[in-house]
């Protein structure tokens, strides 16, 4: 019988998913090798490199640092000082009549929301009540959706009294819930909408309500720079696998994954290498899974990617702007969402999400510069037909985005535009280039039910999704508490193999 320092795992990908999940088996003793088809880590999550600057790709607001929260689980046992600032406020809210600034300390938060959403006087008491229960039952990695009845027990013995209040939220929208608390004003209804869409990828008509609850919970419990760029959150993590004894090897792309006889694995990368492994996490979409399985891909699988929808994709536009052109903000606030038009559906420029990059870390931008992402959810469809069929079209669409972002911006930053010396638009080809997640969707699955939300297992034993595909979602620490429930039910599954006793890696190792 093999010991478990030869039990070897590959993982596909080093988002912050898969290399969280890395880092926690080789601490464990798993033999570990994570395969990065690009030059850096960090997937939807990365930092690049563009002319002095670093951007965020995609993801440019961090959070799950609080006590109990999936980062702060992750670091503890890993041994990582995260590069973190704490921000407050966490954002700011510009709907059309109004601005709303979402601080995180509570008192200013009370006295905001009573002064700009009255209508919500009712709702947030219940949201806070639900969403602390929600992390609390998070942090004890629930195996949702549940595969066995061994994972229906564990949950079971997982309920705390403070979820029983709140559980009807389980089986109802955000939007039935506030329909029931009467709420109908619109800058209120708006302002719901606009914070799931960034947390959620789905409105309050469709959001779950208990998983819409934690969602709208982010600034509360704490949002934060990282020092370098969003992608030094999967460098820092890395550096620690490396510290357990895993590997991390770079622009590796793995072309095929092989089942072999013995259900082993084998993977077949770009370089015309081959790595062996008993255990395979793959930090990808189930379409991504699919292509790289060919016809050994389970028929479940199958079935999955002809059926689901795809998910969101983001117009983003890279901006580099003098640091005197950006006056300190009254509040103090570096992140900014927009809403242009409360009788139109969010996304499409509709909606814009603008982050700066902290002032106090100049490894971000050239000196005297600042580096500045705009983004808003759009459908990644038309602009593969465009691309793929009528080149001038496509960019004349990208040049109309470019300018209603520009122009939403403006809002928050006067004069942003205009002071730009760097204006770097990406589309969803773009991101599909940077990351390969197929057609260059972002985020994860928009979780309309609890009972639909995907769980880690493919229908192939030993072979494992991670990522922001999984429950409970996108977001880094979405998917560092699925990291943290996949590398559980690993090395609980390795006591098959007559391994030591599964360690915890929940919040409280007798919780």
């Amino acid at each position: 019988m093999q010991t478990m320092n030869k039990k070897r795992v590959v993982v596909i990908g080093a988002g912050v998913g898969g290399v969280t999940a890395a880092a926690l088996l080789a601490r464990e003793g798993f033999d570990v090798t994570v395969l990065e088809a690009h030059v850096y880590p960090g997937g939807c999550a990365g930092t690049f490199y563009h002319k002095g600057y670093r951007f965020d790709a995609g993801a440019t607001v961090a959070g799950g640092f609080q006590p109990g929260g999936p980062h702060e689980i992750a670091g503890r046992l890993l041994g990582i000082e995260w590069p973190i600032r704490r921000v407050d406020p966490s954002w700011e809210i510009h709907l059309p009549e109004r601005t709303i600034t979402r601080w995180g300390d509570d008192a200013r938060w009370r006295e905001e929301r009573a002064a700009k959403l009255p209508a919500l006087r009712h709702f947030w008491p219940l949201q806070e009540a639900a969403a602390e229960a929600a992390w609390q039952f998070a942090t004890r990695l629930p195996e949702w959706p549940p595969a066995s009845l061994s994972d229906v027990i564990r949950i079971a013995a997982k309920i705390r009294p403070n979820l029983i209040p709140v559980s009807p939220m389980a089986l109802m929208s955000m939007g039935q819930v506030l329909n029931v608390l009467g709420v109908r004003e619109p800058n209120a209804r708006t302002f719901i909408d606009g914070q799931l869409l960034i947390s959620a990828q789905t409105t309050a008509e469709h959001a779950n309500a208990m998983y819409g609850a934690i969602a709208v919970d982010l600034p509360r419990v704490g949002t934060y720079h990282v020092r370098g760029g969003i992608g030094n959150l999967a460098r820092t993590i890395g550096d620690s696998l490396q510290k357990h004894g895993g590997r991390l090897i770079y622009r590796h792309a793995v072309t095929k994954i092989e089942r072999r006889p013995d259900k082993t694995y084998l993977l077949h990368t770009n370089k015309g290498n081959t790595f062996e492994a008993e255990i395979v996490l793959a930090n990808l979409t189930p379409w991504a899974l699919a292509d790289l399985l060919g016809e050994a891909a389970p028929d479940a699988l199958q079935r999955e990617v002809k059926t689901r929808p795809s998910t969101w994709g983001a117009f983003t536009l890279y901006l580099g702007v003098p640091a005197a052109a950006i006056p300190h903000h009254p509040n103090g606030a570096e992140h900014f969402q927009i809403v242009q038009d409360l009788n139109k559906p969010l996304g499409e420029g509709n909606s814009v999400f603008v982050s700066l990059s902290d002032a106090d870390d100049p490894s971000r931008a050239p000196a005297g510069m600042r580096a500045v992402t705009l983004s808003t959810h759009t459908a990644i469809s038309t602009w593969w037909e465009l691309r793929e069929k009528d080149p001038d079209a496509y960019q004349r669409r990208v040049e109309v985005y470019r300018d209603r972002l520009l122009a939403a911006a403006e809002r928050a930053i006067p004069g942003l535009g205009a002071n730009a010396k760097l204006v770097l638009p990406g589309t969803p080809a773009a991101f599909y280039r940077f990351t390969r997640r197929p057609g260059g969707m972002v985020g994860g699955f928009a979780l309309t039910s609890l009972f639909k939300a995907r769980g880690p297992r493919t229908g192939l034993d030993n072979l494992w999704l991670v990522g922001d595909s999984i429950f409970p979602g996108q977001s880094t620490a979405g998917v560092t508490a699925g990291a943290l429930r996949v590398a559980a039910e690993v090395v609980r599954e390795s006591a098959r193999w007559g391994m030591p006793r599964p360690v915890k890696f929940s919040a409280a190792a007798g919780d």
